[in-house]
């Protein structure tokens, strides 16, 4: 029997921010993975989720007791635009637990049928995305990077259509909360300023409970998510992933990555490198990333104004110094991230951007030069971009500061697009033998293994990826 203690503080806390919403039945569902260790961790009983009343639960059609199902409202900046109304259009929250560390953590689910915020969807996952998305988050799970994780993907036993005829399934994910910057911009853009204030009060009890009814808890409460965001971006930018739809929708309050759509990890170096089909305009491209980070806290800023001052123009001058301030904060990140995977304790910028520099300069695989970085052997770095006129300078100024190893901090195994499309592939035809072989080097990305080699090697073509609604 599924049994299971939920808390949820949402559904209680924050009426207006949400529906009441019941997930469509699926047909024939069956699990096609279920994340055991996660499971454990959220004191979730693994045989129970196996059984129908568990396939039902992660599908959405059924609730055990104590569950609180809805969709979440929430309003965005999607490519710059101004939506006032988004929200799960094909996602509801089960609700709340505490896990066996005493955090609470969000049990939700994508693809589980057409909500009232759908505008037109139909609602439904496919099972490449929802695969997809077990792989990406798990792999920057295992390389350090806050992140939603999966629970389960299973499908629904129905068909499912976009240009062609797919399964339908359904991805469980978990995370510390799904607190949006949208979330804020729902109330404000509303001027409904009293739960507007109640909102912020639930996130900072939630997130930030040392700042709980502190006179000037707003405004440190928007420090502490600035803090949590650019810190969150050097992390992207140190593993060569982008995210790829980084609207402000897609902004967790927590500090978690969120919503892997159109996301991928780079191989040749490249600031403007962009992998969302809809991001004709190159916005979220992976150097931009720090600045539309800014950009969106932001607008999440602006929402906070009449909550700090009772005239917004009067908190103005503090939240432009908030703001401001996000550019120095990443920048520390950024050196703290790079300079650990130089080897060395405090690498000046010049030579970390020396070293990008000429990785971009030569197309060099970045994920492999990192890992090329040795104080006992110049060979494999030298493959890769020795025939850089400014290689011998950048090598001597580098030895010079006596770095160490830092394989501990450089992973041999990312999700390489080319690897990720094929383990997809061919998993909807039935095979899921690829998938579960990158799954298992993703969750020890640092540990080289025999056999594995293909898992190293950079893509020929660049691929195009998609939202996967």
């Amino acid at each position: 029997m599924l049994t299971i203690r939920f808390d949820n503080t949402y559904a209680r806390d924050l009426e207006g921010l949400y529906l009441p919403f019941q997930g469509a039945v699926s047909p024939d569902p069956a699990l096609v993975w279920l994340n055991e260790g996660l499971a454990d961790e959220l004191g979730l009983s693994v045989p129970a989720l196996r059984t129908p009343q568990g396939l039902a639960m992660l599908t959405g059609g059924a609730m055990p007791d104590g569950a609180s199902p809805l969709a979440m409202a929430y309003a965005g900046h999607q490519f710059g635009g101004f939506s006032p109304q988004l929200g799960d259009g094909r996602a509801m929250l089960v609700g709340e637990v505490i896990d066996r560390h005493g955090q609470r953590r969000d049990i939700h689910l994508k693809g589980s049928g057409r909500t009232p915020f759908s505008r037109g969807g139909d609602g439904k996952a496919v099972l490449g995305p929802v695969l997809r998305e077990v792989l990406i988050g798990e792999a920057m799970h295992a390389l350090g990077i806050p992140t939603t994780r999966a629970l389960a993907a299973t499908t629904t036993g129905e068909t499912v259509w976009r240009e062609t005829p797919q399964q339908g399934a359904v991805l469980a994910r978990v995370a510390a909360s799904h607190l949006r910057v949208g979330t804020f911009q729902f109330f404000y853009a509303r001027q409904e300023t009293a739960r507007l204030r109640r909102l912020a009060d639930y996130a900072i009890a939630r997130h930030d409970p040392d700042l709980s009814g502190t006179p000037d808890r707003y405004l440190a409460f928007l420090h502490r998510v600035i803090a949590r965001q650019m810190a969150l971006v050097a992390r992207w930018m140190a593993v060569g992933f982008v995210h790829g739809v980084m609207n402000t929708d897609n902004m967790t309050i927590s500090g978690e990555t969120i919503d892997y759509g159109p996301c991928a990890f780079i191989d040749a170096h490249d600031p403007a490198a962009v992998y969302s089909s809809i991001d004709q305009q190159g916005r979220y491209a992976y150097g931009n990333q720090p600045l539309l980070a800014r950009w969106n806290l932001a607008r999440l800023a602006e929402t906070l104004l009449p909550l700090i001052a009772d005239d917004p123009q009067d908190a103005l001058p503090a939240v432009q110094d908030a703001i401001a301030g996000a550019e120095s904060l990443y920048a520390a990140e950024r050196r703290a991230r790079f300079s650990a995977k130089l080897g060395l304790d405090g690498a000046p910028d010049s030579l970390i951007d020396g070293f990008l520099d000429m990785l971009t300069a030569q197309g060099a695989d970045f994920t492999n030069a990192f890992r090329a970085l040795s104080p006992d052997d110049d060979a494999p770095l030298r493959t890769l971009i020795g025939a850089d006129p400014r290689f011998e300078g950048w090598l001597a100024d580098w030895r010079a500061r006596g770095p160490v190893n830092a394989r501990a901090v450089n992973p041999v195994y990312i999700p390489r697009n080319h690897v990720v499309d094929a383990a997809l592939t061919a998993a909807q035809a039935g095979d899921l033998a690829p998938f579960q072989r990158l799954l298992a080097a993703l969750q020890d990305p640092f540990t080289r293994r025999p056999g594995f080699e293909d898992l190293e090697t950079p893509g020929t073509a660049h691929i195009v990826t998609y939202c996967g609604t």
